[in-house]
């Protein structure tokens, strides 16, 4: 009985939880490279881009890292798995400058949006 509640909880609470992960991540996208598309679809199915923008691995660091998201679930075929490391190594290096990011137009409040 505790299992088909746990079931049903779960079907209830999937779509839900699925479509705001999505529709939160911002479309930062990662660097042009013959690996792009594939490092979007295996890191953003996750996470924002921006956690990946933001690292400064060295190459072994960049190989436990894929290691373990691939262990966690991350879909990226064995065949792509060293280009992939060789990508996130050359655009995401300790030796690239610091990630800077995005700045946006302050949002006008609430307050001020509907003040007539």
């Amino acid at each position: 009985m505790l299992a088909v509640l746990a079931l049903a909880g779960a079907a209830v609470f999937a779509p839900w939880t699925s479509s705001q992960t999505a529709s939160s991540k911002p479309t930062v996208d990662l660097p042009a490279g013959a690996m792009q598309a594939k490092a979007t679809t295996a890191c953003t199915e996750c996470h924002e881009a921006r956690i990946v923008l933001q690292q400064r691995l060295s190459k072994a660091a960049w190989t436990k890292e894929v290691d373990k998201m691939t262990k966690w679930g991350a879909l990226v075929d064995a065949n792509d798995q060293d280009a992939l490391i060789d990508y996130l190594s050359a655009n995401f290096g300790p030796d690239q400058p610091p990630y800077q990011p995005l700045r946006s137009a302050p949002q006008q409040s609430l307050k001020d949006k509907y003040r007539r």
